[in-house]
């Protein structure tokens, strides 16, 4: 199974200068929880905006550099062979960045959307994906606070059948 895995404000912007654009420490803790034991499938710019691999889970860096290497991940160059990495029974996560959500947007099964209820300035966007293919399957207020100042939600949709 693929599934993005993504936090984006009201207008779907996703990042500024190759980092994410609001610090929301629920979000973080939330992406830990899903990835954890699992794939998850990145572009290089997303993978040098993290700067490293992220422990307990398989890296798998997408890139058309075929002479790019970083140590403890699995590098890849086409769909197909970030696909072929997924464990059998395994959710793998799809986390960006701009450039690679579309490449997997046929095969994606969900969509974990972390929306946060605000705009914020910045370069990187989500690609606009026609919503009527999706259906809401669960919807979780997030709590707002000191730590996490803005009104936010944890949103899942599964792909319908076509």
């Amino acid at each position: 199974m693929i599934s993005f895995l993504v936090a984006m404000d009201k207008n779907r912007l996703i990042g500024k200068d190759n980092d994410l654009p609001w610090r929301l420490p629920a979000d973080l803790a939330f992406f830990k929880k899903k990835t954890t034991g699992n794939t998850i499938i990145m572009g290089r710019k997303t993978y040098a905006s993290i700067g490293r691999p992220l422990p307990n889970r398989r890296n798998v860096i997408l890139t058309r550099d075929k002479n790019f290497n970083a140590e403890g991940c699995i590098i890849v160059h086409t769909v197909e062979d970030a696909i072929a990495s997924i464990q059998p029974n395994e959710e793998g996560f799809v986390i960006g960045g701009a450039e690679i959500f579309p490449q997997f947007l046929p095969y994606a099964d969900k969509m974990y959307i972390t929306f946060i209820n605000e705009e914020f300035d910045g370069d990187t966007y989500f690609p606009e994906i026609d919503m009527e293919k999706w259906q809401l399957v669960s919807r979780e207020k997030g709590i707002k606070n000191d730590k996490n100042p803005y009104d936010y939600e944890f949103l899942c949709y599964k792909k319908l059948p076509i």
